[in-house]
């Protein structure tokens, strides 16, 4: 990979890891969809998925006083669930499928609160949420949008959403470094460089994000959540859906 792309990237990393910085959410759908696009998806989903472990690593260590432990103890069952039966499948989508899949689970997610009264505090469901999120990441990488939704929820604040989604992420996401980068095929092809740069660029990307996030009030923060996370979802079904049809 040439040093000009791996800027690129790094300069992605720093930009959606603010997004996720100030949200606890959409920076990692929108680098996904930015890393299918310039690298196989093996590759592209082990590089998110390290750089994702640094983004939420940092965040979560800002706000880890308002970490909710219970929580993320029963989303860490689920998604080692949803991994022994992955394990078993070995599936590796293609960029169409992922694309599209990304696009539509935060409808999804939508679709749940009209059905379910969800509750994050809730341990029964916080597992079935650990064992569908990581069964998202399986296929397009993120489960941001629909864990989005199950946090968005709850009564939780600003803060303990951002910390407890965050140690949440890293767990999912270290997961799914396992699948991709272990147990599906060898991610050998990653450049230690880039691997670097990734982790430097999320960390600064979050660090910049800490006082935005606390300009901002609890309802300022859940308005502009939500809508960009449905925004970003829309554009990824018509580009899935371009892609399913033409290709």
């Amino acid at each position: 990979m040439s040093m000009e792309l791996m800027i690129i990237i790094s300069a992605a990393m720093v930009a959606t890891g603010f997004l996720s910085g100030v949200f606890g959410m959409a920076g990692g759908l929108v680098l996904i969809g930015f890393l299918l696009f310039v690298m196989p998806v093996p590759e592209a989903m082990a590089l998110h998925a390290i750089t994702q472990i640094a983004s939420n690593l940092w965040r979560a260590l800002l706000w880890w006083r308002s970490a909710v432990s219970r929580i993320v103890l029963a989303y860490m069952i689920g998604c080692l669930v949803a991994l022994g039966i992955w394990s078993l499948i070995l599936f590796v989508p293609d960029p169409a499928v992922a694309l599209l899949f990304l696009g539509v689970t935060p409808f999804l997610g939508q679709l749940a609160t009209r059905f379910i009264a969800l509750d994050p505090a809730n341990p029964r469901q916080g597992v079935f949420y650990g064992a569908l999120c990581m069964s998202l990441m399986m296929l397009t990488g993120v489960a941001g949008p629909v864990l989005d939704q199950f946090f968005l929820a709850g009564k939780l604040d600003r803060r303990q959403i951002v910390a407890t989604k965050g140690f949440c992420q890293i767990f999912g996401h270290g997961v799914k470094l396992i699948y991709f980068g272990g147990i599906v095929t060898q991610a050998a092809s990653l450049d230690p460089v880039l691997i670097g740069l990734a982790v430097v660029a999320s960390f600064a990307g979050t660090a910049l994000s800490k006082k935005v996030l606390e300009a901002m009030s609890d309802a300022q923060f859940k308005r502009w959540a939500g809508a960009l996370t449905m925004t970003i979802a829309g554009y990824y079904v018509i580009h899935g859906g371009y892609l399913m049809a033409t290709g």
